[in-house]
């Protein structure tokens, strides 16, 4: 009789709880089923940080959709921005957020600065649904009255030296790079400075001789940009290197130039079309004799530049032209394109295009006599050429739930439903 009760008892918890978790369960499935659906570029720290949205998997399924960008800061660091585009019952509401990470922010501050600035705009539209009412709201930093002034006057420096070390039996590299940097970025001027240095050695060993190669270059580098008004900037660019690949001893270029944006400057993560015409000075000493029986020269030159950048909701595009020539003789010019572009054909397929291509005319210091094979071989010298390109192409196509809440890192990160990639 007692074991029978005791039973019974058991078995009524047992009910309970079952009730219990069932119940629990309900509630949560109807939070996430409510919860806001967002469309955005994610990774898994974000689903974990943010638990209280939906991660939808096309833009068609979501009531919210971000698009994210990052250009470098005068500091070093970055600057995110998130454009935020409300759709069906929020259509119309807009909304940008902008996060600067310092240039010596770890990975960690990085990413969790993006999340604090994410919550921080999702909160307009989270607050609309159920979940509203278990979001809190703490601010956890002291305020201070005074604004310390900046020591360093927006200057910000950088030093680098990175060296390689790798071989087996027929072949050891030695390489060495290492860089300095200087600038200073305010919205009215832009200064930016850089030195650097390369240097790598190969040995071969093939069928018992020995084939040594020796490759280096220097660079110095200066940009000084003023502000013209929102569309409007002047400024010049002034480059001394030499380079053994190019037959460089020494080439000093200085050009200066005049810039127009279409688009106000303020708009620059968005969308740009940017019109840049830059004339100037070049002396160019070389190491060997070149194919026009020159060691130097003295020579004037100009370019025009065309740059178009948007990010909007079906993709983005990313365009330049440039072309460049020597005034001495207009035979002798450069024409470079290069670009890509990515569109969201239908919902789950997407398309990437992109590439480059130059119409090379200006090969000023081609070696008389041209490479040995060795140095064709391991291209350590500049050979003539008329073209050259890249490109890539690209298709992606998923289907299945629209949903990509989950984050299990078991065996590696996979991703959920079926995809189809042709690359």
């Amino acid at each position: 009789m007692k074991t029978t009760l005791k039973n019974c008892l058991i078995i009524s918890i047992l009910t309970l709880l079952g009730t219990i978790n069932l119940y629990a369960q309900a509630q949560a499935d109807t939070l996430r089923k409510d919860a806001l659906r967002v469309y955005m570029e994610t990774t898994d720290f974000l689903r974990k940080e943010i638990p209280y949205i939906n991660y939808v998997r096309d833009v068609k399924d979501a009531q919210l959709y971000i698009i994210s960008s990052h250009q470098k800061t005068g500091s070093g660091g970055k600057e995110f921005t998130y454009f935020l585009i409300g759709e069906e019952r929020f259509a119309g509401m807009k909304d940008t957020l902008v996060f600067r990470s310092s240039p010596d922010a770890t990975e960690d501050q990085v990413r969790q600065g993006q999340i604090d600035v994410l919550k921080q705009g999702l909160m307009r539209y989270v607050m609309t649904t159920p979940l509203a009412k278990h979001i809190k709201i703490a601010f956890d930093e002291p305020v201070t009255e005074e604004v310390s002034t900046d020591k360093w006057n927006s200057w910000v420096f950088g030093a680098s030296l990175t060296g390689m070390l790798n071989g087996e039996r027929s072949h050891s590299s030695d390489e060495i790079f290492s860089s300095l940097s200087a600038s200073r970025v305010t919205s009215e001027l832009k200064m930016d400075f850089g030195l650097d240095y390369n240097y790598s050695f190969d040995k071969f060993m093939i069928e018992d001789q020995e084939v040594t190669s020796i490759n280096s270059g220097r660079s110095f580098e200066s940009l000084i940009v003023k502000s013209l008004g929102d569309h409007w900037s002047a400024g010049g660019k002034l480059e001394i290197e030499s380079a053994t690949y190019h037959n460089y001893k020494l080439k000093m270029t200085f050009m200066p130039g005049i810039e127009y944006d279409i688009y106000p400057y303020s708009q620059s993560t968005r969308q740009q079309l940017r019109l840049l015409y830059s004339a100037g000075y070049l002396y160019q000493a070389y190491t060997d004799t070149t194919i026009y029986d020159k060691m130097q020269e003295n020579l004037w030159g100009h370019s025009l530049e065309a740059a178009y950048k948007v990010v909007q909701k079906w993709g983005s595009v990313n365009l330049s032209l440039e072309w460049f020539n020597y005034l001495h003789d207009f035979s002798k010019n450069n024409l470079s394109l290069n670009g890509g572009i990515e569109v969201r054909v239908a919902k789950g397929l997407s398309l990437q295009i992109g590439g480059g291509a130059s119409m090379i005319h200006d090969q000023l210091g081609l070696v008389k006599g041209g490479a040995t094979r060795e140095e064709i071989l391991l291209q350590r010298k500049e050979m003539a050429t008329e073209y050259s390109y890249f490109n890539y192409f690209g298709l992606t196509y998923t289907f299945g739930s629209i949903y990509n809440n989950v984050v299990n890192p078991r065996f590696g990160n996979g991703s959920g439903g079926m995809e189809i990639s042709i690359n």
